[in-house]
């Protein structure tokens, strides 16, 4: 039987402990690898990412890079999809599969517009047809297309 290759969870410079630590914990549930991108904007011993994490640690693959660039080009197998409230393709239009690598940029700034324009194909939202909000919180946004990408690999159901 062919092992199934986990879907990557990309943090590009994440700048809020419980958010990254959810998302640890998100990793630790489903299988997939935490990459976070530096510079990160608090230690990877910070007490609160740790608590949100809780005692999940030792179960995520976590990797730090230094650069969104050096992974991109990093002998990959997976494609990248790009989150951000500035794409016109819902993550429901998106064709995951297994070993791609699900990208979400910073919480105050998101990812830069110029990847997003450069990745039409692969650049993706999250519908909010109430409109009363400008983005959802990281690790809520983590969870909803992390576990789409699940669903369309058959992993769940």
């Amino acid at each position: 039987m062919e092992a199934i290759l986990p879907f990557n969870i990309v943090l590009v410079e994440p700048e809020i402990p419980p958010n990254t630590g959810n998302i640890a914990r998100l990793c630790a549930a489903t299988g997939a690898v935490l990459h976070l991108i530096e510079p990160l904007g608090f230690s990877i011993d910070d007490r609160q990412m740790k608590r949100a994490g809780l005692d999940y640690w030792k179960s995520v693959d976590v990797r730090l890079w230094p650069s969104l660039k050096h992974l991109m080009d990093s002998d990959l197998e997976g494609r990248f999809f790009f989150l951000s409230t500035k794409a016109g393709k819902s993550f429901l239009a998106a064709d995951f599969k297994p070993g791609d690598y699900i990208v979400f940029g910073k919480e105050t700034k998101g990812l830069p517009e110029e990847l997003i324009i450069s990745n039409p194909d692969t650049a993706i939202t999250i519908p909010m047809p109430a409109g009363a909000v400008r983005s959802l919180n990281l690790s809520t946004s983590a969870g909803i297309v992390l576990y789409e990408a699940l669903r369309q690999a058959g992993v769940i159901t």
